[in-house]
């Protein structure tokens, strides 16, 4: 009896020591697309620089602390939501009607499970939305009045959409409402291929690996300036905006929506490292700057593999983004 309980004692001891020297990480975006030096002031990029360092941070406590990578994930998206500088939550764009409609997504790359809700218009978390729609529903994806209805069966707190505006994203509207009624002559779809990059997307998201080796990503986005017909991106569709396989990688994207999803991205990232093996940087790299380019799409992702290397590849001008390694500082970046 004794040994036995010495042997269980010491396997104990063995495994927590084991899960400390595991590496672990963590990497976080707000968002990519036309950010020009020219029009930030040092005082708004400092702003941006301090809420990606605050939300990397937090996620990396939850790791260092072990916890798990849906924790961090969820943990960093949640800090972003939060922030009005990005497209997620407070401070996401608006409908062409007016309105917010939110989307997101979690997935866990130990289980491949995974949660997503779009058209959420009165819910103050769509990400942690999502993760009830993962842990607590038999479904991957809700959208419209049953999200929300099913958001008010986990007593989750709603909120009223004007609870996400921001004057700024409403200058951005009426300047979007203005291009697009001078570029309708021909159709609404060639009117809004007409408009600026910076109007057609903004998402913020995270991608973790925990000490335990799983991998975890999650999404959050306002979606485009000015959309219609209850229109969603990328960031809710699994393989598209978010992705995560343990033993692979984790993705969140960014970027013009509707090129991640015919692309399929995210998975195709994956898939590639899979498959091919290859490292996730050169995958991702790849399909960013060769196959999207291609294709006339514009973005960026995050991506962890399942050493905890990060690569955050982009091919527009900028990409809000941060990163942090086991015992190491945080890295906080916007350009090249």
């Amino acid at each position: 009896m004794y040994c036995a309980a010495l042997a269980l004692t010491l396997g104990a001891i063995s495994t927590q020591l084991q899960a400390q020297q595991n590496p672990f990480s963590i990497a976080i975006h707000g968002g990519a697309g036309t950010i020009s030096k020219a029009k930030l002031t040092p005082a708004q990029i400092a702003q941006y620089e301090a809420k990606l360092a605050e939300a990397v941070n937090a996620g990396y406590a939850v790791l260092e602390q072990g916890g798990s990578s849906l924790d961090a994930v969820s943990k960093a998206v949640t800090i972003l939501e939060a922030s009005p500088l990005f497209n997620a939550g407070v401070g996401a764009v608006y409908t062409y009607d007016g309105a917010h409609e939110l989307d997101a997504a979690i997935m866990d790359g130990k289980t491949l499970n995974a949660g997503a809700v779009a058209s959420v218009r009165h819910v103050k978390s769509p990400i942690q939305l999502a993760r009830l729609v993962m842990e607590e529903s038999p479904h991957v994806m809700l959208a419209g009045a049953g999200v929300e209805e099913f958001a008010i069966a986990q007593q989750l707190p709603l909120v009223t959409n004007d609870h996400f505006s921001t004057d700024s994203r409403y200058q951005s509207l009426l300047k979007a409402k203005e291009k697009l009624r001078k570029n309708q002559k021909h159709s609404h779809q060639a009117a809004v291929e007409a408009l600026p990059l910076d109007y057609k997307y903004g998402t913020v998201g995270a991608v973790a690996l925990d000490k335990s080796g799983n991998l975890a990503a999650a999404t959050s986005t306002g979606g485009m300036t000015a959309k219609r017909y209850g229109r969603v991106g990328d960031a809710p569709i699994i393989g598209a905006g978010t992705y995560a396989e343990n033993g692979v990688c984790a993705i969140s994207a960014t970027g013009h929506g509707e090129y991640f999803i015919r692309y399929q991205v995210a998975s195709d990232i994956c898939a590639r490292a899979k498959y091919q093996q290859q490292p996730l940087a050169k995958t991702a790299d790849v399909v960013i700057n060769q196959v999207l380019v291609e294709a006339g799409g514009s973005g960026g992702v995050i991506a962890v593999d399942a050493q905890g290397n990060v690569s955050m590849p982009f091919n527009s001008e900028g990409m809000y983004r941060a990163s942090r390694k086991s015992g190491e500082a945080a890295v906080v970046a916007i350009w090249k």
